[in-house]
């Protein structure tokens, strides 16, 4: 599958760990954008998502090492881990996992809903009234607080490349001491490690979003404008899912490689993606 005359975009049915050896070339990629099965007993179509412990860490050693042979030396990995309040720990352990392997640079955290107090927002966001604003998976009884967030933990090799901070950049609210600062010449600020990407609202879980646990597809898209498109020859997602990370790519012209274990998702990414593909070629709605 083709995205203009650039940007290839190649969706592989295949386990990661035995086909990144074999068809991604050492240093070829560099962004790895992927949500890894986060081993909390969610059903998926052909995978088991309720491993001993131990056995998934061994599991996640594993696709970390081909994966970081796939990494370029500028490369960045961002990986989304999600958890569940009674086992708070679990990404944790698995970025330590991958801390053998590559340093942390950055801990972004993807809200999914928030709730802004209209006093709290200040003079220069008018509010009407306070703002609840987004989606999140109930939790049940009284113990826990519903878990509305999850982690992107940004690894590159040495901690030390150098991002587009202004590429994913947000407006000052008040200008009126905007010149103070050096960076300031294009109204924009960096947006930090808290980024609200909210699901977008769906009439049926079955049809709009089939797979139990994927991102949206803006998320993939600011990590790779955060490491700089122009820095990116070749983006990965290992676990293709239904192909979020495929659809930025192929809405921003990046060649893209991806695989999947499941043929039905598989099935559903590359429509997803032939879907932004010709949404793109109509171009900008009037």
């Amino acid at each position: 599958m083709t995205a203009g005359k650039t940007a290839s975009l190649d969706l592989r049915f295949g386990d990661c760990v035995e086909a990144i050896p074999r068809l991604v070339p050492r240093g070829a990629v560099d962004v790895i954008v992927t949500s890894p099965p986060y081993n909390l007993g969610i059903r998926y179509g052909a995978y088991d998502d309720s491993r001993p412990r131990e056995h998934y860490l061994e599991w996640t050693d594993r696709w970390i090492r081909v994966a970081v042979e796939a990494l370029s030396e500028a490369g960045s990995l961002f990986l989304n881990l999600g958890g569940k309040p009674s086992d708070p720990w679990g990404p944790m352990e698995t970025a330590q996992v991958v801390r053998r392997h590559l340093g942390l640079q950055n801990v972004i955290h993807w809200v999914k809903s928030i709730a802004i107090e209209r006093q709290a927002a200040g003079r220069a966001a008018p509010l009407a009234a306070d703002l609840a604003v987004g989606h999140y998976k109930p939790t049940p009884g009284t113990r826990y607080l519903h878990d509305c967030h999850e982690y992107i933990f940004h690894f590159t090799r040495c901690g030390d490349v150098p991002l587009d901070r202004l590429a994913v950049g947000v407006p000052y609210q008040d200008k009126s001491n905007v010149t103070r600062w050096k960076s300031s010449g294009t109204g924009l600020r960096c947006r930090g490690n808290t980024w609200f990407i909210p699901y977008e609202t769906i009439t049926s879980r079955r049809k709009d979003r089939p797979h139990p646990a994927t991102f949206p597809p803006r998320l993939p898209e600011m990590c790779l404008r955060l490491h700089g498109l122009g820095r990116t020859r070749l983006a990965m997602d290992p676990f293709l899912g239904i192909g979020s990370t495929a659809v930025a790519c192929a809405r921003l012209g990046v060649p893209f490689i991806g695989f999947e274990i499941d043929r039905d998702y598989l099935r559903l990414a590359r429509e997803r993606v032939a879907a932004a593909l010709a949404e793109s070629e109509r171009g900008p709605r009037p």
